[in-house]
């Protein structure tokens, strides 16, 4: 069974240009290359046209998976958002205790996720440690470079 991700409208309207592009321009650039190959000559030895089909192939198989995405995808309605606890799409202002170092990352589904903007997946260990916390608790999560203790300063949207 497959899961159900949730998006804000930006990245849910990213999702559903990127798959028309694939479907229009992407498909005819492709089948452009098909046909160029196979105007070289013996199908049979010719590597042109195997690359492109296999281009083809990966190609089809990223428009089912974008479609799979969309099919179980979730808008947010951020303006009802629960502010008391860190849930998907809240954005989090957190203090690593040890260094006092403050951070602020919104939480969103992996395929929006942009560490230079501040948007973690909620599947990242910093999420998931987070989740479901209140203002004022303090976390330890497990990162790759050890243990962090974190406190989380506020909740907002």
């Amino acid at each position: 069974m497959t899961e159900v991700t949730y998006y804000t409208q930006e990245g849910l309207d990213k999702l559903k240009q990127e798959l028309q592009q694939m479907k229009t321009s992407g498909r005819q650039m492709i089948s452009k290359q098909i046909a160029e190959a196979r105007d070289k000559g013996d199908l049979s030895e010719n590597a042109e046209y195997d690359a492109a089909k296999e281009a083809q192939g990966l190609h089809e198989a990223k428009i089912a998976k974008l479609e799979t995405t969309l099919s179980t995808a979730r808008l947010i309605d951020e303006s009802k958002l629960d502010l008391t606890k860190v849930l998907a799409l809240s954005i989090v202002k957190i203090k690593n205790t040890s260094n006092g170092a403050s951070m602020t990352y919104q939480l969103v589904a992996e395929s929006e996720a942009d560490l230079k903007t501040g948007k973690i997946s909620v599947k990242s260990p910093i999420a998931q440690g987070l989740l479901g916390k209140s203002v004022g608790d303090s976390i330890e999560i497990q990162v790759p470079a050890g243990k962090v203790k974190f406190e989380i300063l506020e909740i907002s949207r």
